[in-house]
């Protein structure tokens, strides 16, 4: 099937089969997606951390907007981003660049002094706000993964970014959460959402040319 029939084919699901769970293979299929995404300046100032654990899921439900889909599902992917850039950071991905380029460490020096002075003049929160905005481009490649493999997935935005931080010991990593996507296996019996027509604004509408 081609990109645009496996994304007419997604939607957020609303119930999930508990008794039905994602594949290693399939899972690493979608985690490698969200490893491939673009990013800016190739910092990934973000991770996702992968919950399989039951009883994590079952504690991350707090302040959750949709409990049962975080606790039926097969397994949630936790986007968390840099809560701050840092020199140091910096360095780190960029030694790795040349490492694995084979180029002397310092090859992009100029190039990276510049990001150093851009991010250090700016506040933590405003540090923030740029890496969280990559997770979501992430996300998109993943949901698009799943739909690939027919399997199903959830974004979520809607839970407790302290619970779940608190849970997973983000703040100790220099971590916060940003968005959530959950994945498995519809539960059609109980999925309102699945027997109804995927609905989006029209497409003259959506597109403004100039």
């Amino acid at each position: 099937m081609s990109l645009i029939a496996d994304l007419k084919w997604r939607h957020a699901v609303k119930a999930y089969d508990s008794s039905k769970k994602v594949s290693q293979e399939d899972l690493d299929k979608i985690l490698e997606a969200a490893r491939l995404a673009p990013t800016s300046s190739g910092l990934q100032p973000f991770r996702v951390i992968l919950v399989e654990n039951q009883e994590l899921k079952e504690k991350m439900v707090k302040g959750a907007l949709n409990p049962e889909v975080m606790r039926d599902c097969s397994h949630v992917l936790v986007f968390a981003a840099w809560d701050s850039y840092s020199a140091e950071k910096i360095d780190k991905v960029y030694d790795y660049h040349t490492d694995v380029r084979e180029l002397p460490r310092g090859r992009f020096n100029s190039y990276t002094d510049q990001l150093k002075q851009i991010y250090g003049a700016q506040t933590a929160d405003e540090n923030f706000a740029h890496t969280a905005r990559q997770t979501y481009i992430a996300l998109g490649l993943a949901m698009a993964q799943a739909a690939e493999l027919k399997i199903d997935s959830t974004p979520a935005e809607g839970f407790s970014n302290e619970v779940v931080d608190e849970i997973l010991g983000l703040n100790e990593l220099g971590l916060k959460s940003v968005t959530l996507l959950y994945l498995g296996y519809r539960d059609t019996e109980n999925d309102w959402l699945s027997t109804m027509k995927k609905v989006r604004i029209p497409m003259d509408e959506f597109v403004i040319t100039k």
